[in-house]
């Protein structure tokens, strides 16, 4: 079951001088129930439009949308089953962070238990009665967490999570949308930060130009197509190159190691031609492949877009 669906999204911004701004393109993605998914493109590539369009904050220009099997005119029959943090955080500036959060508990007949839970849950307990006006942005982001988790939905909509906070407050948010995951729940998460997406998601879709440039599980994502590559380390270099060549090998050199062209599972074919010219490797492993490294490859003909 997919728990958001977009077809053929559109969104126009008319501007009062020049001609309108397109911020999505025909978009189209799928997220499945349950696990992490990532929700990746360069600045402007639409990604907070089109959390906007689901929540319906925003009107799409054309296309189809779904939260919960529900449309943009049908949202308040699933709203109570979804917690959302778009862009930064609003509260009551003087109100204290636990204040803020029980007002908005409030609204949904929550008790002030769940209230205190939530809030040791992102962290914020100690500091819970502090003015939010004198709150860190990290410390905001939390609270946004807390108020899109104080209902216990079963999806979770988070744009930026961990804009602001310290590596340390980056890995405890890591931490919790990955246990939150495991739960059973779907946790859409738009972010920019590559490395932490690539250890926290089970699928990813990248967008550039508010189109999709692709989606699919981490691993097939990083896999990309490419042919799969072994990095080689050996002495001399120079002949060793020429050595794999000359045995048919697709070998390049790449600073102090090698390139070979071939799977992990062929690896000993290395070891084979190697050894018998009395060459011996001391590494040989796959190439490691991130994320961030996919993404500007996949993104770098886009250039900079809005929205």
């Amino acid at each position: 079951m997919a728990v958001i669906e977009v077809e053929g999204l559109r969104k126009e911004y008319r501007r009062l001088r020049g001609g309108p701004t397109l911020a999505l393109d025909g978009l189209d993605v799928s997220v499945p129930e349950g696990g992490v998914f990532g929700f990746l493109g360069p600045n402007g590539s639409g990604k907070t439009t089109t959390i906007r369009c689901l929540l319906g904050l925003v009107r799409a220009s054309s296309g189809r949308s779904r939260l919960l099997d529900a449309g943009p005119r049908e949202l308040h029959t699933v709203i109570g089953r979804v917690g959302s943090m778009v862009e930064t955080p609003q509260f009551f500036p003087n109100f204290s962070g636990r204040r803020n959060l029980e007002l908005l508990a409030r609204l949904d007949g929550i008790g002030r238990a769940r209230v205190n839970e939530t809030l040791d849950l992102v962290g914020l307990g100690s500091s819970a009665g502090s003015p939010f006006r004198t709150y860190s942005l990290g410390m905001k982001q939390r609270l946004g967490l807390a108020a899109a988790l104080i209902k216990d939905p079963e999806l979770l909509i988070l744009d930026e999570p961990a804009n602001g906070l310290d590596p340390a407050g980056i890995k405890e948010i890591r931490d919790l949308v990955r246990r939150l995951g495991s739960e059973g729940r779907t946790i859409f998460v738009s972010s920019h930060l590559l490395g932490e997406v690539q250890q926290m998601c089970d699928r990813v879709a990248i967008l550039a130009r508010g189109r999709l440039v692709t989606e699919g599980p981490v691993a097939d994502v990083l896999a990309g197509g490419r042919a799969s590559r072994l990095v080689v380390q050996v002495a001399p270099l120079e002949a060793a190159l020429e050595t794999l060549r000359s045995a048919d090998l697709d070998a390049t050199l790449d600073g102090h190691h090698i390139l070979v062209q071939l799977p992990a599972e062929d690896a000993a074919r290395v070891t084979e031609v190697l050894a018998d010219a009395r060459m011996y490797v001391s590494e040989l492993r796959p190439e490691e492949i991130d994320l961030e490294t996919v993404f500007l490859e996949l993104t770098r003909s886009d250039g900079d877009a809005t929205g």
